[in-house]
């Protein structure tokens, strides 16, 4: 079995976001959201768990779009809801792939 290697690169940038939104702002919030968040997508890419990586994935599209919409600024929020939204498309897309395959 193949690692998926899509999704550690995701949970890397995650937890590579919280770290930085903690060092250039001083946010806790993001250290906290950022690691919890990049262990979450981490656990689903290495158990291969759809239903991880897909809750957080979809969670952090949400968030980070209400984020984006309200303050229509592309960093951070705007591209966490870019990427969030095609890890749930690429989660989808290889759930659908492997339905039709069975």
């Amino acid at each position: 079995m193949a690692a998926d290697l899509i999704g550690f690169c995701y949970a890397a940038l995650v937890t590579l976001g919280g770290i930085i939104g903690f060092a250039k702002a001083g946010s806790t919030t993001s250290l906290a959201a950022g690691l919890l968040f990049g262990f979450l997508a981490a656990l689903g890419a290495y158990l291969k768990n759809t239903w991880i990586s897909l809750g957080t994935c979809g969670t952090l599209a949400v968030v980070m779009g209400i984020r984006y919409f309200n303050s229509f600024k592309l960093m951070p929020a705007g591209l966490m809801m870019i990427l969030s939204a095609l890890m749930v498309l690429k989660i989808l897309t290889s759930k659908t792939k492997k339905t039709h395959q069975s």
